[in-house]
């Protein structure tokens, strides 16, 4: 693990037509871009989840230190999240976050924006999403996707794309395209919709112990919607949720495409290039 600041994160030069991205352990990630925008999602920089754990008998102690410290967060573009889960939408980090100065805008879906208003973040600091839904944030744009959740206790799962805003929306060939898969399980819906080019980098969650995509499945979803480069999450933090990144880049190669496999460590920069 490597550790980072946002002084880091600001100070990394992100080539043209590139993306920069570090994660930050389970689904979190900070996205930068050239223009020098930088949005967090999903960040778990506590350990608030080992309560969670406990009260229903799952080991949920983080493995991993945060590479990155809550406060830091401060002065991002946008706070943005898949979903209301408290490995996603995190109290703690969200907390220490806004009492460094951190605000808005908040990108949530429904379920999501009701955690944030009892959390007590304004409503003028929130913009719903929804699968379709797109939002400009400085140099980036976000486009909604739809994902399948695993249990009836937040039905407004999304995941993102993630791509450089070129001032025209439907000009989207040749600019680098990021997929977050979110939390979600494998369905014909998540090809049959997908109506963009396909993704120069694909995060997939592998998290099959809460019904989310496994390996088996994020490595078909990666092949049928061709993904240049393959990297998994969600695999990382707890004891009880974790699966060998590897079984990903064995499924990979079984689907014919496993040099695409690449693993991230945590809060390394990592850059992925777009063709003009």
């Amino acid at each position: 693990m490597q550790n980072v600041t946002m002084r880091e994160v600001r100070d990394f030069a992100v080539p043209h037509n590139s993306l920069a991205l570090w994660w930050l352990g389970q689904a979190g990630f900070l996205i930068k871009s050239p223009g020098g925008t930088i949005i967090a999602l999903d960040p778990y920089l506590s350990n608030s989840c080992k309560a969670v754990g406990e009260s229903i008998g799952v080991d949920m102690d983080r493995l991993v230190a945060p590479p990155l410290a809550p406060t830091d967060l401060a002065g991002i573009d946008a706070y943005v999240l898949t979903h209301s889960h408290q490995d996603h939408l995190d109290p703690e980090t969200l907390e220490i976050y806004r009492a460094a100065g951190g605000i808005g805008p908040y990108v949530a879906p429904p379920q999501t924006m009701d955690k944030l208003r009892a959390l007590g973040v304004p409503e003028s600091e929130i913009e719903m999403t929804w699968p379709k839904k797109e939002h400009f944030i400085g140099d980036l744009q976000l486009q909604t996707t739809f994902a399948i959740p695993f249990g009836a206790d937040d039905l407004t799962h999304v995941g993102y794309k993630v791509r450089l805003n070129s001032g025209c929306p439907r000009d989207s060939e040749g600019r680098i395209l990021f997929y977050f898969t979110g939390d979600t399980a494998y369905h014909e819906i998540l090809v049959n919709g997908w109506d963009d080019k396909a993704p120069d980098a694909m995060i997939a969650v592998i998290n099959p112990a809460f019904r989310n995509l496994g390996p088996i499945e994020a490595a078909r979803l990666a092949k049928q919607l061709d993904a240049s480069v393959v990297i998994p999450c969600h695999y990382d933090l707890f004891r009880d949720n974790s699966v060998p990144p590897q079984m990903l880049r064995t499924n990979l190669i079984i689907e014919g495409i496993g040099e695409r496999y690449r693993v991230l460590e945590h809060g390394k920069a990592a850059v992925f290039s777009g063709e003009l």
